[in-house]
């Protein structure tokens, strides 16, 4: 496995095909062997074996687990919840990070350079649970001062990195 760091981009690593197929296939199974995953990419047992623990090593590869299904789950209401902070310092953005880290049923958290601050994907059973979750829980988070919510209707495409690199 080769491994090139691009210039200016001190995180980034350049991966070849095998590299590229080792994620495709490990997307699709993660509890695959090492024999089987070498015979899915024509690479014997040892080379994969290898690359395999440089991905992890390099942390292209950050863990391995189970796919849930939420909606089996009874978490079928997803919402997208737009946060204006009332500071936006390093201290006060450090600290809802932090906050929001600590959170299961928000899914995702992204900073936003716009109109507000947060973009969150939450995941709860139901409106009403949502409603509740809101008032106690995302009102509450540090330096929060406004809160606009979009819920969704249907996924309509929600892919993992490796499924399309």
């Amino acid at each position: 496995m080769k491994i090139e760091h691009k210039a200016g981009e001190d995180d980034q690593i350049r991966l070849d095909r095998y590299d590229q197929m080792i994620l495709s296939v490990l997307a699709k199974d993660g509890r695959i062997s090492i024999t089987d995953l070498a015979k899915q990419i024509g690479l014997s047992k040892t080379p994969t074996q290898a690359r395999l623990r440089r991905l992890e090593d390099s942390g292209v590869i950050l863990g391995y687990r189970a796919m849930v299904d939420p909606i089996r789950l009874g978490l079928d209401h997803v919402a997208f919840v737009e946060v204006r902070l009332s500071d936006t310092r390093e201290s006060a953005l450090a600290a809802f990070n932090a906050a929001v880290a600590q959170v299961p049923e928000i899914e995702q958290a992204h900073m936003i350079a716009g109109n507000f601050d947060y973009l969150l994907k939450v995941r709860t059973r139901d409106m009403t649970n949502y409603r509740r979750f809101l008032g106690d829980t995302i009102s509450a988070l540090p330096f929060v001062s406004a809160t606009s919510t979009y819920v969704a209707m249907e996924a309509v495409k929600e892919v993992m990195l490796a499924e399309n690199p």
